[in-house]
């Protein structure tokens, strides 16, 4: 086999080998991996068409979301109403177009869970990251903290911040966030334990570099791969706990369109109105569905051992 020469891409080759760096033409090699990936395009297809359908609402709905037309109060799918709308989805006990609070709904959950997974995320993260990275009382300090906030149940959370601040959609995600921090926190304190004591973190504190910039440059990308696929995954899960605490009457507020709280009107109605319980819940089914899809081919991608079967 001929030899490269030294002075073209020799010296290149040796220093990607060195710094272990992945080829030019497969770092972007994720795009062919998710078209590759049947799975994956559902999952992708089903979240973009939520985005699309919470973006396009008010050209969407066929009337307004909280119009209330007591004479078309609990009318069938496909049904035309007295003021000649046809309610695709049927209406609710108010008179209500379903497909429009539908539509509406998309936006309250996906704001709830990706607002409450940016704010989870980011207490996690820092609080992690100071943790692995200082060690010692700091270290002890955050772990037991996240002790105390896995001994507290969901729920009892809840409902003692609800009391407190009220129902609210802004309250919804704080709850939503400040149970969700432990996850991220755990991971990336893990992750920092293991590349703190990395040669590149001891050269850049060899040359003078403060804490702060060195575990924002050098350690934090090094452990993001997991804390991706968690908050993919968060983000389904904080849109269930959305739509459980909005049934309980501890989340989104009667006056704003969401699926969990059309849930919680229907469920009075479920026997002789089948539909107002039916379509809020299988929105929530299929949106949850598509996320974990796509972060189930996310996990895979991102972990090393199966990166070559991706």
């Amino acid at each position: 086999m001929a030899s490269v020469p030294e002075g073209r891409a020799g010296p290149a080759v040796g220093r990607r080998a060195a710094l272990d760096l992945p080829p030019a033409r497969t770092r972007w090699r994720w795009p062919r991996a998710l078209l590759a990936n049947p799975k994956a395009m559902v999952g992708l297809g089903i979240l973009l068409a939520v985005v699309f359908c919470a973006v396009a609402a008010p050209w969407l709905a066929p009337a307004d979301p909280n119009a209330q037309v007591l004479d078309d109060r609990l009318l069938e799918p496909l049904a035309v109403g007295r003021n000649g709308v046809l309610h695709l989805l049927g209406t609710d006990h108010l008179g209500r177009d379903v497909l429009s609070r539908v539509l509406y709904g998309s936006r309250v959950s996906l704001l709830v869970g990706l607002a409450a997974v940016l704010l989870a995320g980011t207490v996690g993260i820092s609080l992690g990251l100071v943790a692995g990275y200082r060690g010692g009382r700091v270290d002890d300090a955050v772990m037991r903290l996240a002790d105390m906030q896995l001994a507290l149940p969901f729920i009892l959370a809840a409902t003692f911040i609800a009391a407190v601040l009220g129902p609210g959609l802004q309250n919804t995600i704080l709850v939503l966030g400040i149970n969700s921090w432990v996850a991220y926190a755990r991971v990336v304190r893990v992750g920092t334990l293991s590349v703190r004591e990395k040669e590149y973190v001891l050269a850049a504190r060899a040359l003078g570099q403060r804490d702060l910039p060195i575990a924002w440059r050098h350690v934090l990308p090094n452990v993001s791969s997991p804390i991706i696929v968690i908050a993919t995954f968060a983000v389904a899960q904080t849109m269930l706990a959305e739509a459980a605490l909005t049934f309980l009457g501890l989340g989104t507020p009667v006056a704003i369109p969401s699926w969990g709280g059309m849930l919680s009107e229907a469920r009075n109605y479920m026997t002789i109105a089948w539909w107002d319980a039916a379509f809020p819940g299988l929105a929530i089914t299929i949106t949850v569905i598509g996320i974990n899809l796509l972060g189930d081919w996310l996990r895979d991608y991102l972990d090393p051992k199966n990166r070559d079967l991706v």
